[in-house]
């Protein structure tokens, strides 16, 4: 298990287009489990509605950890997601270059609540 403790400098957190960013990034390290923790509540940073519930703000700390059967691919995680946050989130070419595109998905997040629903739920 490796975790890495980091304040979130944009100012408005990890909230809609940031946390999009951020899950999408988690969402790369498929065979690594990875949570954030703010103020003792911990949810999966793979799933968008968790890190929303979480409430983080600018200036929030939070743990974020990682924990694999690799050592190595929990370190990479965890420091490529403060990375991240760090940037502000200007720093999203770090996303496109491990082949996330978190606007093509957000695209086809929406795609796919309109086909499944017949109303257009733009995100």
């Amino acid at each position: 298990m490796y975790v890495k403790e980091v304040v979130v400098l944009n100012q408005v957190g990890l909230h809609a287009r940031p946390a999009t960013f951020f899950i999408q990034c988690a969402n790369s390290f498929t065979m690594v489990s990875i949570w954030i923790e703010k103020d003792g509540k911990r949810v999966n940073a793979k799933s968008l509605l968790g890190v929303l519930s979480l409430g983080v703000i600018g200036g929030s700390k939070i743990n974020i950890i990682a924990d694999s059967k690799e050592a190595d691919a929990e370190q990479e995680a965890v420091d490529t997601l403060v990375k991240l946050i760090e940037s502000g989130f200007t720093d999203v070419e770090q996303l496109r270059s491990k082949d996330v595109d978190p606007l093509k998905s957000m695209g086809d997040l929406n795609a796919n609540l309109t086909s499944s629903t017949g109303v257009n739920q733009s995100i």
